[in-house]
Order: C-alpha cells, then structure tokens, then sequence
C-alpha cells in the first residue's frame, strides 16, 4: 500500500492506524498535529483511522526557539 507522507511516497506492507504510524515512525506524539486527507484530525481519534492505500498525511512539529 502506498500513501504520501509530507509530500514524499511511503510504502506500507500492513495495514496500521494513523497512531501505530506515527509510533512506528517515532515521532514525538505530544508535539505533532496531522492532517488526513486533508482534514486536520483530533488526537482522540488517531487510533480510529485505518491507513489505506493513497492516503495522505501531512505531519506538523511544533518547533520552540527564540
């Protein structure tokens, strides 16, 4: 299955929930907001979504610095 991560192609070989994604990968859950198919999603509800093939996901850091 192939989706689109920040504008970059990514294959998956297992279907996974946007929230195992994003551990996987491990990116720091407190500190993100992502966007699903061009919808920003409500963190409850990460474990709620089933990655499919040609999703879409843009994945926001907050950054601090002054």
């Amino acid at each position: 299955m192939k989706i689109t991560v920040n504008g970059e192609q990514r294959n998956l070989d297992q279907k996974v929930s946007l929230h195992e994604f994003l551990e996987q990968n491990k990116i720091n859950l407190n500190v993100v907001v992502v966007e699903h198919n061009y919808v920003i999603v409500d963190r409850e509800k990460w474990k709620d979504i089933a990655l499919k093939d040609r999703d879409n996901l843009e994945i926001l850091q907050f950054v601090g610095g002054g």
